[in-house]
């Protein structure tokens, strides 16, 4: 890997933690069932290996934190793709890897542009989508408070 990319990860990785942080300082009721930051160390790991044409297929299942690795594809045209339930977890460490791009632009509302833009084509079980949207709407409504009262976050 080269020392450019070795920062993006590791800037990324800061940002998707920040996320994280953030969550949990502001929001921790959305830390149910003892969620804790399962993947401090861990988040992205796959993005170190060498390898580069498969890398992105590598990754999405590799780390269950993208919605990609919960898509069954099956061998039966009548099937079809069937989206899983992401466990909770996952779900909360997909958003902060989302977010950790609003972080890097130091625009901490542009994960609801992104998601708006992109939601139509992320493939998500029903509960999943529930749970992401809630999460969000939180996340939301938070920040909104926090820019009402001029708090810098």
């Amino acid at each position: 890997m080269s020392a450019q990319y070795d920062l993006y990860l590791q800037q990324h990785r800061n940002n998707v933690y920040k996320g994280f942080r953030w969550i949990q300082e502001n929001l921790p009721e959305l830390l149910v069932d003892g969620v804790a930051w399962q993947t401090e160390f861990a988040h992205d790991t796959s993005k170190n290996e060498p390898e580069y044409r498969r890398a992105w297929l590598l990754h999405i299942h590799r780390n269950p934190h993208h919605w990609q690795h919960w898509v069954l594809i099956n061998d039966d045209p009548k099937e079809g793709e069937i989206a899983l339930d992401i466990p909770y977890n996952y779900i909360l460490e997909m958003i902060c890897d989302w977010w950790a791009f609003s972080w890097q632009k130091d625009n901490l509302n542009e994960i609801f542009n992104w998601y708006d833009e992109h939601k139509a084509y992320i493939k998500m079980s029903p509960k999943t989508r529930k749970s992401v949207e809630a999460i969000l709407e939180k996340m939301k409504e938070k920040l909104s408070e926090s820019n009402s009262k001029g708090e810098n976050l």
